[in-house]
């Protein structure tokens, strides 16, 4: 994310937006990873992870990166992001910057709309230091009492429910009302903003009437977010975990990060009250939590950011009589297959409609689905509906999503009150899978249709993240997504997959196979012919094509390192963290590894292997599930083989564009470092080719199509 926010070919909006991204992911490795690590330490646990290191040791290093990480990116926020965006008219401002009318409306604005919020906290004997929540932004004021002749101290907690970034309009009634997408000005939107912190900071005197203010210094603090709920233990699995989220806010901090104009006194202070230790500390030069940027990143500036991109209707699910409305899908998915791509293929037009015309029809008997995330989404509205109008719908709903926890809550609650059948799953194991079931009484008998996808049943993510999902009414699909529902709502071992690959019963076990015969492929020797030996009457190529999140587990890493040595090309296409090191003499000399990072969020699992079903007979799956001992071994997860040519041709011809198109390209190197494709090898071909808009280009050629038997 610190690579594309300086981009500069990049819209300058975007780049504040990924700048903020990038300090939300950190927040969260934080909460989850290094809370993770000083738990291990805690606990006195001394064993060395895979990665040969202690947690001690984990820790240290991961402190060198991400404080260089963080200077990296307060650099770049203050000497390039926040000039550039001064250059384009908005200003990232002071109050002391600001002219005297400008200041005197933003005293108004903190009397009469920020004042009656605050709750100062005194820190002496009589007022214990007081709790700080997990991310929010304080402040430390430092005061002196003139009749007790004595130094205060206190904390101002910022008030989350107001804007990060207070917008200074011509008008009083509009200071610091700036919203995304509501036109609430007398004029144009305002191009200044003062950071909220910076107003409260600057009227303190209001707060602390008769004290003379000596210093303030911005802190915030991170917490150990990580949910923790034994399954077997709890009787209520719903009310376990609504009763951890209570307790998560007062979790132990992992992180101070502390503007660097506060003195000893005040980091000691803190660092004691907080019981942190000195190497929890981070210092912040300029502004502290720079995730609050994603407000500006919504700023009403078009010309700012990427043209604004919808998705297209795939050809086969529109009305052949009338192309401004939707096909009837169960007619489309008895005759042909159907790929969509998101969000290159409209979300809403495809799944969402998929659903909506399951929940309204009157033939349909039963809709099941699961929920991994989501959010206000007319999805969940329409199967409320479905099931206030008697049909039977099963949702199956994940309450440990990490940071959805309360959102999944919610929407387990509001499903129940509508008659909806509502399951938590298996103990011991997270529902990550996606995938969608609609019964429908025809009159040849019962046919389901089914959407097995690589994201969630999410409308909004759906326009940002990449993903593939496969509407099908396949006989062989429906039966056994019938009988993984069964086994999820209910009770059930031993169930036998040919088209699905589900985890944790099989799923690791079918690709270490499917790795293996990839090898032996290589390794064949038989009378003396080899693969490529000019005896065979075809060239025989063992080849693998990984696309994923993230490969980190063991076991599979071995796996691909054997398959290398035996000769094994391997491909593999890894958004975030990759624990394999490719181009390894002697040991994986034949892998090469490289991410995709651009304007999408490169989200969807795909898996080739070129002789999965005899020589030069490949298998392709796309699914849920990365190669992580948690996807495999403890999420329920489910992998589709596809079958369809057509459908199985456009996807290979997704990886080949992952592989060849080079702008976006990143490639990972033997010593575990990223480098950016493009800047070292510029004169490959198709270095300069950005594969997000060409996917935009090429699904807008493919809406225009009228071949309606064009299922790929």
């Amino acid at each position: 994310m610190l690579g594309l926010a300086a981009d500069e070919t990049i819209p300058l909006l975007e780049r504040v937006r990924f700048l903020a991204i990038f300090s939300s992911n950190l927040d969260e490795f934080f909460q989850v990873r290094v809370a993770g690590l000083i738990e291990r330490v805690e606990a006195g646990i001394t064993k060395r992870s895979h990665d040969g290191l202690t947690a001690v040791e984990q820790l240290t290093e991961i402190r060198k990166i991400a404080l260089k990480l963080c200077a990296e990116q307060e650099q770049l926020f203050a000497q390039r992001i926040r000039p550039s965006l001064t250059t384009e008219g908005i200003h990232l401002t002071t109050v002391n910057q600001l002219e005297p009318k400008e200041q005197n409306r933003l005293r108004s604005y903190f009397q009469y709309r920020v004042l009656p919020v605050l709750t100062p906290l005194a820190v002496d004997l009589g007022h214990p230091f007081p709790f700080i929540s997990d991310l929010s932004l304080n402040l430390a004021v430092l005061m002196h009492d003139p009749i007790e002749k004595k130094n205060r101290f206190a904390r101002v907690k910022v008030p989350s429910i107001f804007k990060r970034w207070v917008a200074v309009s011509e008008h009083d009634e509009d200071v610091g009302f700036y919203k995304k997408d509501v036109n609430i000005y007398k004029t144009e939107p305002p191009s200044r903003f003062v950071a909220q912190e910076d107003v409260i900071a600057t009227h303190l005197d209001l707060l602390f009437p008769g004290m003379e203010v000596l210093e303030y210094h911005v802190f915030r603090v991170t917490r150990n977010a990580d949910l923790i709920v034994d399954d077997e233990e709890a009787a209520d699995l719903l009310a376990a975990v609504e009763m951890e989220l209570r307790r998560r806010q007062f979790r132990s901090a992992v992180r101070l990060e502390l503007a660097d104009t506060a003195p000893t006194e005040v980091v000691e202070w803190l660092l004691r009250e907080l019981e942190l230790q000195p190497e929890s500390l981070y210092r912040v030069a300029d502004t502290v939590g720079l995730s609050g940027l994603f407000e500006i990143s919504t700023l009403p500036r078009e010309d700012l950011k990427w043209p604004q991109w919808k998705g297209v209707t795939e050809p086969l699910l529109v009305s052949e009589t009338d192309k401004t409305k939707p096909a009837n899908f169960f007619g489309i998915l008895r005759k042909s297959n159907v790929l969509v791509h998101h969000p290159y293929s409209s979300f809403s037009k495809s799944v969402g409609e998929f659903i909506r015309q399951g929940c309204t029809d009157p033939k349909v008997l039963a809709i099941k689905l699961t929920l991994y995330r989501t959010s206000d989404s007319p999805i969940l509205d329409a199967l409320i509906r479905a099931a206030e109008k008697g049909k039977q719908v099963a949702v199956l709903v994940e309450l440990k999503a990490r940071f959805d926890e309360e959102a999944n809550i919610k929407w387990a609650k509001r499903l129940e009150q509508a008659g909806v059948h509502v399951a938590y799953g298996l103990i011991g194991l997270k529902i990550h899978t996606k995938i969608a079931m609609v019964v429908r009484e025809e009159a040849n008998g019962i046919r389901r249709y089914c959407h097995i996808g690589t994201g969630n049943y999410n409308p909004d993510t759906a326009t940002v993240y990449e993903d593939l999902g496969l509407l099908t009414a396949d006989p062989k699909i429906g039966e056994e997504l019938a009988s993984l529902f069964n086994q999820l709502t209910g009770y059930g071992h031993g169930i036998s997959y040919q088209r699905l690959m589900v985890a944790p019963e099989q799923l690791r076990q079918r690709f270490l196979g499917l790795i293996a015969n990839e090898i032996n492929i290589a390794n064949d020797s038989t009378s003396d012919i080899g693969p490529t030996s000019p005896l065979r009457t075809t060239v025989v190529t063992p080849r693998i094509i990984m696309k994923m999140n993230a490969l980190v587990d063991p076991m599979m890493i071995e796996q691909l390192y054997e398959a290398s040595q035996a000769g094994v090309q391997i491909d593999l296409i890894v958004r975030s963290q990759c624990c394999l090191q490719p181009g390894v003499p002697g040991l994986s000399e034949n892998i090469t590894v490289r991410s995709i990072v651009g304007r999408y969020l490169e989200h969807s699992r795909i898996y080739y292997f070129a002789n999965a079903n005899g020589p030069n007979k490949s298998a392709l799956f796309i699914g849920s599930a990365d190669l992580m001992p948690r996807n495999l071994d403890h999420r329920i997860e489910v992998l589709v083989q596809i079958e369809d040519k057509n459908i199985k041709e456009r996807i290979c011809r997704i990886l080949d564009a992952c592989l060849t198109h080079n702008r976006l390209a990143w490639t990972l190197t033997g010593e575990g470092v990223w480098v950016r494709y493009a800047d070292s090898n510029a004169h490959v071909k198709h270095s300069n080719v950005d594969l997000h808009d060409l996917m935009q280009q090429q699904a807008t050629a493919r809406s225009k199509r009228t071949d309606s038997t064009n299922s790929g």
